[in-house]
């Protein structure tokens, strides 16, 4: 599995030990996408404005997957800013459909 400097492999799934949300599916599948968009975003060799937004948001919603049970209002405040942010950056729409649908699988935030 490749890694963004600066994260942490998650391995309570690896050790089948201590069941609970770091085996959650969806946590894992928001991980690898969040994973997946900040590698393809670290490649990409254009520089636009709010790069560094996204960058930022990458790195919550990877906070967030790392913590086991992220919490869907902030998971859909990050995915909102992300895809402003490189929204036009046709390059990086495959990757950023794939947070999305990870952030989607979490399902409608309950009521305020």
């Amino acid at each position: 599995m490749l890694q963004s400097v600066g994260q942490r492999q998650v391995t309570g799934s690896d050790t089948g030990s201590d069941a609970g949300s770091d085996e959650d599916p969806r946590v894992a599948e928001l991980g690898t996408a969040v994973s997946r968009l900040r590698r393809e975003l670290a490649a990409h060799p254009v520089e636009f404005p709010d790069r560094g937004i996204a960058e930022d948001e990458l790195a919550a919603l990877a906070a967030m997957a790392l913590s086991g049970a992220p919490e869907v209002p902030r998971l859909r405040r990050s995915l909102l800013l992300v895809a402003g942010a490189i929204g036009s950056v046709s390059a990086l729409g495959a990757g950023l459909a794939a947070v999305r649908g990870a952030v989607e699988i979490f399902g409608e935030p309950g009521p305020k």
